[in-house]
């Protein structure tokens, strides 16, 4: 037992004068680590951000059957208006699709004018509106939005229908844009990395050639090649681990004062990702973090030192 104590306490000397011998290059470790991590990690919190967004609006959107008017010009409203033998064929086919149509409400003129001008009631062009310009339509809310192209398939182009919309595809192009905005975040938390892993292996081969004569004598007495890693690899994951905190200091910064107390103050539109999103980014930063900086430290061990 004191022999393995004894081993344990002089791989641990030899990390602490390795780091302080060369306590520029730790510090610059650490900083790139702490920067990519931090990257990773916020990339990571978009990706839950426009998951959360996808469900909190997925659930609420709903599916818009604009029925015919006097001004419509589709084939489909060829013969005028909509009528009221079409209107009520319209809603015992929906009522015929429960449980997939969970709700189902029929906007007249009066109420699309209503609803138009509390929208831009501000606006001149609410002015020159009428309600005979505005549509009637059935608003439908579906158990389940990704079943849109039921509801399409069986009304669009029926006569007296004039369009079948769904907000989802407005929600859609949203969505793309802030995943293309994650990609772009892990792209450059991907890029740091790479410097990160050039890094490690610079430190790595910098602090081999200062201690070559120790390594040389360690060799001589017959010490073992995980004997020779171990000490480099523990400076390594020593790096990334620190790095990996102050990643889950900026992280939880983003969700406690950010989001939580400026941004969802501002945006009650729709939910954000909760604190379960948070712990798992930190998770994944350190874990990736540590094992980048494990393997980056045995094969830059193993080639610049020839053990």
């Amino acid at each position: 037992m004191s022999s393995f104590m004894t081993r344990v306490r002089f791989v641990l000397e030899e990390v602490w004068q390795g780091i302080s011998r060369s306590i520029t290059l730790t510090i610059a470790l650490i900083a790139t680590f702490a920067i990519s991590l931090s990257l990773l990690g916020v990339s990571l919190l978009v990706g839950s951000q426009v998951n959360e967004m996808k469900d909190y609006w997925f659930d609420k959107v709903e599916v818009s059957i604009f029925l015919c008017t006097a001004g419509s010009d589709t084939p489909s409203c060829a013969n005028g208006p909509a009528s009221e033998e079409q209107k009520a064929q319209i809603r015992t086919d929906l009522e015929a699709m429960q449980p997939l149509v969970a709700e189902i409400f029929f906007e007249s003129q009066q109420d699309a004018y209503d609803r138009f001008i509390e929208r831009f009631k501000s606006s001149p062009i609410s002015a020159n509106v009428t309600p005979d310009q505005l549509p009637e339509s059935f608003r439908i809310k579906l158990s389940n939005p990704e079943e849109f192209t039921t509801v399409v398939n069986k009304f669009l182009s029926r006569p007296g229908i004039e369009a079948v919309r769904d907000q989802r595809a407005t929600l859609s192009k949203l969505f793309n844009v802030l995943g293309g905005l994650q990609a772009l975040a892990l792209g450059f938390a991907a890029a740091m990395l790479v410097v990160t892993s050039l890094l490690v292996g610079n430190t790595i081969r910098v602090t081999a050639y200062a201690r070559r004569r120790e390594i040389g004598i360690m060799r001589l007495v017959g010490a073992s090649k995980m004997a020779l890693r171990l000490p480099f690899l523990l400076e390594a994951i020593f790096g990334a681990l620190f790095g990996g905190i102050i990643a889950t200091g900026v992280l939880s910064f983003v969700k406690g004062y950010l989001i939580d107390k400026v941004i969802a103050t501002s945006f009650t539109f729709t939910s954000f990702f909760g604190w379960d999103a948070v712990i798992n980014a930190s998770f994944i930063c350190i874990a990736a973090g540590t094992l980048l900086a494990f393997v980056t430290a045995w094969f830059g061990i193993a080639r610049h030192l020839k053990v």
